[in-house]
């Protein structure tokens, strides 16, 4: 399983030039070395002692896996500050996870807390996954989403709460996960639109209600109104969309 590991990481990462460098200075690959020997001894009933190694690993790598939790062959944890994973959270084969990412519980409740992550499965930095929850394969969890609710296989997941963007997949390059939409900004763009076709046909309904004389007296622009337009645009424009 370490080599699995190994050959993930070199597949993945066009960073990692020897297996020396890899094996001291990569902290996601320690963790894992030290979670497996953490849960083995958890399996068999070993008490402390697997907390104890988990808890050294933390203060050696930055990244929090609970013994209980059952972590698939070739799972990549990129860089890693900051990842936390439950007791009862399961990560299947060849998921790739970024530094900030939390498998969490939403609660004290007990039993199966924590969630179930497929396989090839993109979890972004900063995401945070929580409660008993299924997530499919080669699903696509965008950076600093919040995903409360299961998500369907070959999907991609963005916001707050987490959305699905995208169905079917299509690409097979897994380091893809920077091509997500900005759903709410989309949205915001949309109303923008809509606001303003409004306005025009409000416009046009006034004219033509007013007397030649009066539409002599009406102002042709408004410049309040077009630095408000402006600021609006820049803001989307600041979104890509």
């Amino acid at each position: 399983m370490l080599l699995t590991d190994l050959r993930t990481i070199f597949e993945r990462d066009p960073a990692a030039r020897n297996w020396l460098e890899v094996l001291f200075c990569y902290p996601g690959l320690q963790a894992l070395v030290f979670h497996r020997l953490a849960h083995w001894l958890y399996k068999i009933g070993i008490p402390f002692i697997p907390r104890l190694i988990s808890h050294i690993s933390r203060f050696l790598t930055g990244i929090e896996i609970h013994p209980g939790a059952l972590i698939g062959q070739g799972v990549f944890i990129d860089h890693g500050m900051g990842v936390v994973i439950g007791e009862t959270a399961i990560v299947g084969d060849y998921a790739l996870i970024y530094q900030g990412v939390t498998l969490g519980g939403t609660g004290k409740e007990s039993g199966k807390r924590h969630p179930t992550l497929g396989s090839h499965v993109v979890v972004g930095a900063g995401a945070k996954v929580l409660g008993n929850i299924q997530i499919g394969d080669r699903v696509r969890i965008g950076a600093g989403s919040v995903v409360l609710r299961d998500v369907p296989s070959n999907t991609t997941v963005v916001g707050i709460p987490g959305r699905v963007t995208r169905q079917n997949n299509s690409s097979t390059n897994v380091l893809d996960h920077d091509k997500v939409r900005d759903v709410e900004a989309e949205v915001i763009r949309a109303l923008f639109e809509r606001v303003k076709a409004l306005e025009k046909q409000f416009e046009e309904l006034q004219q033509s209600s007013l007397s030649p004389t009066e539409l002599d007296d009406e102002p042709t622009d408004n410049p309040k109104s077009n630095n408000s337009d402006g600021i609006i645009e820049d803001f989307l424009d600041g979104a890509g969309i």
